[in-house]
């Protein structure tokens, strides 16, 4: 049974094709590795051996320019690990919640653009905010940043942006629609400027601004996760003049059809997913699958 669940886990993060899987499942793995080593280390008798201070030095991302050269990889590695339970735990349901909502609209491959492309831009925020502002100055040398957060705030504005009036029920508050809930966020964050937890709050807004950017880029026809396709093969084949009706009538079908669905997507970004027909719904649906 236990073998048949580790299959069954195995399956989902790394052969599903669901990138809501994939990102649960690297950054509970690191963490609970991570935990686990930390349990070792305090069994030893050796206190925590700075362990959390290893971590924050070689895979936080740093806010110092200094030590960017040879921390470059930390714009990335950040991303994975959390500091504590609950840092994960909120940010894995949040990533499931609206990442769930998201690939009901849009591909597996803008989803993996958007969740890295928001945790590099809520880095880059995160630095450019600790040089501007006088208050951090004293902090430059040794602040840093962890955890998911910025990643998952680009997915869950991102989505917003893209279907705004989608609600979804939240305990207490019965139905909440998506542009409320982004913009709660959003507020929180402002207001945690001011907090212990600046840098956290600088992050989430980078990503907020990139998920934000994405789906209004889209909704005019720039894809930017269009930079992770693959470039076809060319090959020189021979074929009938039958096989080439064929081709070029499937081609001109795909055209039609990737011309309706971003029609259908401007017209989200205008006027909301509830103003789609149901006609419209079913075709974005579609598209949605394959």
């Amino acid at each position: 049974m236990n073998k048949t669940l580790f299959e069954d886990l195995k399956f989902k993060v790394l052969h599903s094709g669901n990138p809501i899987f994939l990102y649960i499942g690297i950054n509970t793995l690191i963490f609970v590795l991570t935990a686990l080593v930390s349990v070792v280390v305090f069994l030893s008798g050796n206190g925590d051996f700075g362990l959390k201070g290893l971590i924050e030095e070689y895979f936080a991302f740093p806010v110092s320019l200094e030590k960017l050269p040879y921390r470059f990889y930390t714009i990335l590695t950040y991303q994975f690990f959390h500091d504590g339970i609950f840092h994960l735990l909120f940010n894995m349901l949040w990533l499931y919640w609206l990442g769930k909502i998201f690939l009901d609209f849009l591909k597996p491959r803008q989803f993996h653009f958007v969740y890295l492309a928001g945790g590099f831009a809520g880095a880059l925020l995160f630095s450019l905010a600790f040089h501007i502002f006088p208050v951090f100055e004293r902090s430059i040398a040794n602040a840093s940043v962890i955890g998911s957060s910025g990643a998952v705030m680009a997915i869950i504005v991102a989505t917003a942006t893209l279907v705004p009036n989608f609600s979804i029920r939240m305990m207490f508050l019965g139905d909440v629609k998506l542009k409320y809930l982004a913009l709660a966020y959003i507020v929180l964050d402002l207001i945690g400027i001011a907090s212990v937890n600046s840098g956290g709050s600088f992050a989430h807004l980078g990503g907020a601004v990139l998920g934000f950017c994405y789906i209004k880029a889209l909704g005019k026809g720039y894809d930017w996760s269009n930079i992770f396709k693959k470039r076809p093969k060319v090959t020189n084949l021979k074929v009938n003049k039958n096989e080439n009706y064929k081709h070029s009538s499937n081609a001109k079908t795909d055209r039609i059809a990737q011309a309706e669905v971003d029609a259908i997507l401007d017209k989200i970004s205008k006027s909301g997913y509830d103003k789609l027909s149901k006609e419209e719904k079913e075709t974005l649906f579609k598209a949605s699958k394959h």
